[in-house]
């Protein structure tokens, strides 16, 4: 079985022992990074999927907080709505001029007791005095036809029950919320309101039973956004909008429940929020924890873990080093005797003055480029080149400065070679050559070209050639291995044939040769 073999730019030679080692070097290290990676994902898996799940369980839990809040509004609400509806009927039924307000005043006093949300029933006439209420004392010119709720029903005819936004109850003091119905006379005017208040401090011990966190809200709305009950409960938040919330402006219009990451406008706090619109009333509820104390017992769960796997990585990265640390140390040995030895090589194939490529270097690559143009069936292009007049310039500005034109002529080659397969060398002296793999007549042309003028823009004075510039003559000789016979050679022959056809014609110029054969230069 033939050997392993590796291909460079310079041929095939064996693996050495270096590789081998490298190979076994690189193989334990990628099963570790592997073994370490299926350790980060799997972790990484179980960190994600408990992170959606505390998410998961904190939609749930705000989901059932908005549904409880919003089914506990609704249910004390409904409770005054009747009453007020039932009283409504029988004022008007009775009317004003015929009510028995002692008997009334027990009535109401005794469906205040009833229902512990109630902070008081009232009968208003339409002047707004007080004709009779559940209170035993009547406040002195006691009048609320300032009230909103009063205005609304004196201007308007429907004779649903109006929910208004929080007051303080001139007869106690409490913060209250209006519930509130018209009355009319028999020829339908108006004839004053039947007003039911709810306690907001009810509200707000309801709601501090819930057990959330510090940073949480549950809040009774408006449909238009004004604040009823909020806890935590501050006054001052009492009566401020929600109208530009996200919850108002991107949900509600389009859902009446659901689930919704949001900032607060009243606090400024990052919550997960729970709503819900109630249905028999235009109120709305939010039910949020704060994004802090949904993601805090996963962080600390997920820094437990973390420095789980940091302990397990780290152990097995000790591990590795000491398989790893033996392999380092043989070959750093092997590899500085291989940088020794390519060192060596590249001395032996490259020319000291111009950095280039030596004829070494050409002998060995030019065989095996043939070959692999013959497999392929690319074209082949070899270029010789020579420095005009060279022998005059040395002779008039010395071996120093000549060297020094060599260098310039080697750095203006490797500027237009622009292929990693192509390559240039000294051949000998003043004579260059470039090897040119899948390259035409007209690409190697266009190289040579570039070469000439790249060369003239140097500039370098020669006062010795007819020109005043340093300049240079080329031969291009191009193969077709696949359909001709190719071969070192005849190849060289026909490029140095033409580079002296371009001597021959003035200098300064490129001569193209035509057939290996004949090696007739065009």
């Amino acid at each position: 079985m033939p050997s392993a073999r590796k291909q460079t730019e310079d041929g095939l030679f064996p693996v050495t022992g270096e590789g081998r080692a490298v190979s076994l070097f690189r193989l334990i290290l990628g099963f570790m990074a592997v073994v370490m990676l299926a350790f980060v994902l799997v972790e990484g898996w179980r960190i994600w999927r408990d992170y959606r799940q505390v998410f998961i369980n904190a939609e749930n839990a705000v989901t059932n907080l908005a549904r409880a809040t919003a089914q506990h509004a609704e249910d004390a609400i409904r409770q005054v709505d009747a009453i007020t509806a039932a009283l409504a009927e029988r004022v008007e039924g009775d009317g004003f001029a015929q009510v028995d307000r002692p008997r009334l005043h027990a009535l109401l006093k005794q469906q205040a007791q009833i229902m512990p949300q109630l902070h008081g029933l009232f009968v208003y006439r339409a002047d707004g005095s007080w004709m009779v209420t559940d209170k035993d004392a009547v406040p002195p010119n006691a009048n609320n036809a300032d009230r909103d709720y009063f205005i609304y029903h004196r201007t308007h005819s429907d004779r649903g029950v109006r929910i208004g936004s929080v007051v303080r109850s001139r007869s106690t003091g409490d913060l209250i919320i209006p519930i509130s119905r018209r009355l009319d006379n028999p020829d339908g005017s108006f004839a004053g309101v039947l007003l039911g208040t709810i306690k907001v401090d009810w509200f707000v011990r309801y709601y501090g039973d819930f057990k959330i966190d510090e940073r949480g809200a549950l809040v009774l709305a408006k449909r238009d956004g004004t604040i009823l009950v909020r806890r935590p409960f501050v006054e001052q938040v009492i009566g401020r909008s929600l109208a530009a919330s996200d919850i108002f402006r991107k949900y509600l219009p389009y859902a009446s429940e659901g689930v919704a990451e949001a900032v607060a406008v009243v606090d400024g706090t990052p919550r997960l929020y729970g709503f819900r619109a109630l249905s028999s009333y235009p109120l709305v509820v939010e039910a949020g924890l704060s994004r802090e104390s949904i993601i805090a017992p996963w962080r600390h769960d997920m820094i437990k873990s973390v420095l789980v796997l940091v302990l397990v990585l780290v152990g097995l990265c000790g591990f590795g080093w000491i398989v790893l640390r033996q392999l380092r140390e043989r070959i750093v040995i092997e590899r500085a005797l291989h940088q020794a030895h390519q060192t060596l090589k590249a001395l032996a194939l490259t020319d000291s003055l111009t950095g280039l490529g030596n004829r070494r270097r050409l002998d060995a690559v030019l065989e095996p480029e043939i070959r692999r143009a013959r497999r392929q069936g690319y074209a082949l292009a070899l270029v010789m080149l020579d420095l005009d007049y060279f022998k005059a310039y040395n002779d008039r500005y010395g071996h120093p400065a000549g060297d020094q034109c060599l260098r310039r002529l080697g750095e203006v080659l490797r500027q237009a070679l622009k292929r990693p397969g192509d390559l240039a060398v000294r051949y000998g002296g003043e004579e260059f050559t470039l090897l040119l793999p899948n390259t035409d007549a007209q690409g190697a042309s266009q190289i040579v070209q570039e070469i000439l003028l790249l060369l003239r823009r140097q500039g370098m004075a020669h006062a010795g050639s007819p020109v005043g510039l340093v300049s240079a003559s080329a031969g291009i000789a191009v193969g077709m291995p696949s359909v001709e016979e190719v071969t070192p050679e005849n190849l060289m022959a026909a490029a140095d044939r033409a580079l002296y056809q371009a001597k021959r014609q003035g200098r300064d110029r490129y001569c193209l040769a035509t057939g290996m054969e004949a090696g007739t230069p065009s």
